[in-house]
Parts: structure tokens; sequence; C-alpha cells
């Protein structure tokens, strides 16, 4: 799935907390979008701030301190010629970090160019910090999974399987018993980085679980707050399936753990039979009591083969 370009109005309210910002110039952009291409620098891993003797086309730039000390500590004309700089390069967004307060030249530029700026009193090196994490992420690999993806004692847990079996009420019932609704139906997944995969649930089914015979659920209203969870690392793939899939296509005991990649990255999976009479619920919680211990180090079935070796040695 490709990833979709951020707006600044969105960008500026998702951190507007976090980096106690002002919108200071260009707000009639306010829906400019910009892509990828705007952010390359964090995904590389490279810095995003440019200290203006290497600024970047198309990228988000930050000035702190030293930068607008370079942009005002000079003639008038050499002042002028650096910030027209820094606007002809047409990035997205423009930060002023540092508690800095842009020069009326650079304002009044941004304004013509309709550039949004945001002021900060964080330190440039704090704002690169959360700006990086929150482009790489937004831009990280991406796709969606049908599924209910669930914290079942701490753990981000996705339930799928073959239509009708019930994942949507094993999902309401786990929920019952103490554990936690990340989303239902469609589960957005971002690898964040080489070996972790993060589930969110898409904002149209925020809190929402449909249950057949019954409809929509507000799992937060009915539950509480505690009952749902923002986001998960993806640790536990359950998939569950009738006793005929079971017997054709998987064994009963595989000697190795089975994996499922997801964006690249091998997630655990463990195949549960589904049929009437088993609680199902109870041995979702076992499975994943199970690999918490193989994630520790203990593996049950090895130790049972290392068993079964040492009584067949001592029968010999």
């Amino acid at each position: 799935m490709k990833p979709t370009a951020i707006s600044a109005d969105v960008l500026f309210e998702d951190h507007r907390a976090t980096l106690k910002w002002e919108w200071v110039a260009g707000l009639g952009a306010s829906e400019r979008r910009f892509d990828e291409i705007a952010v390359r620098a964090a995904r590389s891993g490279a810095d995003l701030v440019g200290y203006l003797n290497y600024i970047h086309p198309y990228r988000v730039q930050i000035l702190g301190e030293r930068e607008v000390s370079y942009l005002t500590n000079a003639g008038v004309e050499d002042c002028a010629r650096r910030i027209s700089r820094i606007i002809t390069l047409e990035p997205p967004v423009l930060i002023m970090a540092d508690g800095q307060t842009a020069p009326d030249t650079l304002l009044s530029m941004c304004e013509r160019a309709q550039l949004p700026m945001f002021a900060t009193p964080e330190s440039a090196a704090f704002v690169i910090d959360v700006l990086r994490a929150y482009l790489s992420k937004h831009f990280a690999d991406r796709t969606s999974m049908h599924g209910v993806f669930m914290d079942i004692l701490g753990m981000g847990v996705m339930i799928t399987g073959e239509s009708g079996l019930g994942k949507s009420e094993l999902g309401l019932e786990l929920i019952s018993r103490g554990h936690g609704l990340v989303a239902d139906d469609a589960v957005d997944l971002y690898r964040i980085n080489q070996t972790s995969i993060e589930g969110r649930c898409p904002d149209l089914l925020l809190n929402l679980l449909e249950v057949r015979g019954i409809g929509l659920l507000d799992i937060k209203a009915i539950f509480g707050e505690t009952a749902v969870r923002r986001k998960m690392r993806l640790k536990l793939i359950v998939h569950l399936v009738r006793r005929e899939t079971l017997e054709r296509e998987y064994e009963r005991i595989p000697y190795e753990p089975l994996t499922q990649d997801v964006l690249g990255v091998p997630v655990r999976k463990v195949i549960i039979q589904v049929e009437a009479g088993r609680n199902i619920a109870v041995l979702v919680e076992a499975a994943v009591r199970s690999a918490i211990l193989q994630l520790r180090g203990i593996n049950t079935y090895q130790e049972f083969v290392e068993r079964h070796r040492r009584a067949m040695e001592q029968d010999d």
C-alpha cells in the first residue's frame, strides 16, 4: 500500500502538545501536502535539519540558534539572499526551534510563498528526533490485514482465520476477560524498523467491534478506556481453522515454530482448530503464554523431545 502524503495542518496538530509550537507564517497553506521525497532524510537516518550550506530541496527544514545566527549576522543584502535561498528550495514546512524568533524578512517571504512556518521553544535536536520518528513511521512500509488485533497479556496478537469461525465473537470474549482491543476487521500494519511491525486501527473503525446479529459495538463506551489500545507491536498471529483444514494443511505438532511473513518480518504463528465445545479464548490465552515463554528461551516442545531422548537412552 502506497503511503499517503501528509498535510501541514496534520503535522502541526499531531505535535501541538509535544512540541508546544505555534503557526507563525503561511497559514493559508494549511492543506499543503508533501510526500515521501520531503522526508527521505528521515528514512535514511540523516538529520532532517539542513545547516544552510547543505540544504536539500523539498525537505523539512529546522532552523535552530546557529541557523538563525547565520541568516541574520550579515549585511542586509546577504541576509536577504540567504533567506531567499531557503524559500526557493521549497521546503514543505519550515520550523523555528530553540525558541528562536524568525527574522522579519523570512516571515514576509514565507507569507508571499505560502510556506508554512512553525515556531517551538524546544531544542532543534529534540524536534529532529520527534519528527524523524513520526515521518519514518508514516512513510514506512505498510499493509493491511483482515482480522482482530488485540493486546493479550501485554502481547500484540492478530487473530485471523477462515470466514464464519467467529473471530469477532472471540475478540469480544477476550475483551470480557480483561484483554484490550486494538482493531477489528481491518488492521493497518507498519514496519517501523527491520524487526518490528506495529498495528493500528483505522480512524473509521476506532474502538468498534462488529458482532454478527448484534452489529457494531463501541468497546470503549461499553467496557471503558482500559478495554482499548491505540497501537501494539505485532508479536503473534493466531490463525483459526476448521478440522479438515488442520488435518489437510498442518502438522499436529510442528517441529519448528510456524511463522508468517509480514512486510518482510517473520511473525510467530499458531494454528487453533475451531469446533463446538472448545473454549477458544482459553486456548488463545494458552498460546500467548506459550509464545511468551518461547521469547524468554523456554521451548516446551524441545524440552519434551530431549526428555523423550533421555528416556529412550535409559531403556537401552
